[in-house]
């Protein structure tokens, strides 16, 4: 069996991947690791962003790491074939509901953040982003051309009591083991699905988690509070559109998109997905300049989350911190060192 299935996918993807699997081989030489095309490189050879056979070899892995995908290379190509539909269906296809994004301030960088020191030293909050559901995926969706002229396109937000309960209950768990708090963020003043969202967080906390703190937040507040007093916050739990929003406008906070991980997890048992919440750059891809740091942190979350190596992780974890400290940057964060190079350095550190 398959423990870490890689998708390099496109752009800095490829750059951003082969650090982890440096890292892997140094770490993990046991770790039987497989690798296939995924995103854009995936239609360019076969036709489709995500085969049946890739998605198959996902589903039957222990966990999946992919670098990015997407790209001005396939801006031309339908819809259901462009990189992201790609990965849209692996996340369908694996049924990873749960998305855990980190934004945790590594204390060397306290200084590279776009907030002031006092903000974000000591910052360490985790977003909980419903991943299957909402305005992603509903139906109907469709651009159809008016009678008078013009056009109207249409996306559909849809949830479920169980689709909003599922992803709750993983933030109150996580919540348990960290400052026992839980920020649920949604529009429900003006949308019913944020109505149900609210309703549903609500009963869950009463039945089963009356010990974890919960508050109630609208999306465009706490897009102004992580701004403004980013360390109020301990776990946010939200639906997938204020998710992807949220999640990007914290790493901010952190010091860049290059340093931040993500796991995305389904019922116990299941393999989770695993890669960094930056995208495919290719503004500088081929260029060995990318930060592989996100990408490095995403094996060390999948070595705790599904390979069941958490002793791993730690001492992972505390290679990158042991680098940062060391001055290891690259130029994102301030520093001079290339991709290979700020690989090498968390190598050195473990």
């Amino acid at each position: 069996m398959t423990d870490l299935l890689l998708l390099p996918g496109d752009g800095i993807g490829p750059e951003v991947i082969g650090e982890v699997r440096k890292v892997a081989a140094a770490l993990t030489p046991d770790l039987v690791i497989e690798e296939r095309a995924f995103g854009g490189c995936s239609y360019d050879q076969f036709g489709s962003p995500l085969t049946d056979e890739t998605l198959a070899a996902a589903k039957a892995s222990k966990a999946v790491l992919m670098g990015a995908v997407g790209g001005p290379k396939w801006s031309g190509v339908a819809r259901d074939k462009r990189p992201e539909a790609g990965l849209l269906g692996l996340r369908a296809g694996m049924n990873v509901f749960a998305n855990l994004r980190p934004a945790l301030c590594f204390a060397p960088l306290a200084d590279a953040s776009s907030l002031k020191r006092e903000l974000v030293e000591g910052l360490d909050l985790m977003i909980v982003r419903e991943l299957v559901g909402g305005v992603y995926f509903g139906s109907p969706r469709f651009i159809e051309a008016l009678p008078e002229g013009g056009k109207r396109a249409v996306d559909t937000q849809v949830y479920t009591t169980a689709e909003i309960e599922r992803v709750a209950r993983v933030a109150f768990e996580l919540a348990r083991g960290r400052r026992n708090k839980v920020t649920s963020c949604e529009k429900s003043n003006v949308m019913d699905s944020g109505l149900l969202w609210r309703e549903v967080v609500t009963d869950l906390h009463k039945r089963e988690f009356a010990d974890v703190e919960l508050e109630h937040m609208l999306a465009d507040n706490a897009a102004m509070q992580l701004v403004r007093a980013p360390k109020q916050f301990d776990v946010i739990v939200t639906d997938n559109l204020f998710g992807d929003i949220l999640s990007d406008e914290a790493s901010q906070a952190t010091g860049g998109l290059g340093l931040l991980p993500s796991a995305a997890l389904g019922v116990p048992g299941a393999p989770g997905l695993y890669e960094p919440i930056h995208g495919s750059a290719p503004d500088i891809a081929g260029k060995g300049i990318a930060n592989p740091l996100a990408a490095i942190l995403s094996f060390e979350m999948a070595l705790r989350w599904s390979l069941g190596r958490g002793e791993l992780a730690d001492r992972l974890f505390a290679a990158v911190t042991r680098a940062l400290e060391g001055g290891a940057r690259t130029p994102d964060i301030g520093g001079q060192l290339t991709t290979a190079q700020m690989g090498d350095a968390v190598i050195a550190a473990l």
